[in-house]
């Protein structure tokens, strides 16, 4: 852990390298190698090619972030990497921003129940 889905509308596709977020998001998280491990972290990306945003009208855009952690960090820990990261992705953006209507978003979900992992990335990062 963490995992992180970036879900965006397609119609942003041609406008950003989403290549580029994905390791800028990495980078970002991995500025906290003491509460991220290298060897877990995942990020991807989902275009969505089916979505509706307002009232449909325009061709408005939107990219929710979702940051998926193990517990055990605490709430301060938690905070700072998830602004770190999201002022990354505000700044992936803000080009678009400031020429079309897009909605950014972030949630966390920690877990809280155990979960099932079988893992020997860590290995090349010991």
């Amino acid at each position: 852990m963490p995992h992180v889905i970036i879900e965006y509308t397609d119609n942003l596709a041609e406008e950003t390298d989403i290549g580029v977020l994905l390791k800028n998001v990495n980078t970002t998280l991995l500025t906290h190698e003491d509460v991220i491990p290298i060897g877990g972290l995942r990020t991807r990306a989902i275009a969505l090619h089916d979505y509706c945003v307002a009232d449909g009208t325009e061709d408005d855009a939107f990219v929710h972030v979702t940051i998926k952690l193990g517990a055990g960090r605490s709430e301060e820990t938690i905070k700072k990497v998830c602004d770190d990261l999201f002022e990354t992705i505000k700044k992936h953006f803000a080009p678009i921003f400031e020429q079309r209507y897009l909605a950014l978003s972030m949630e966390i979900f920690e877990f809280t129940r155990a979960t099932y992992k079988q893992n020997n990335i860590h290995v090349r990062y010991k």
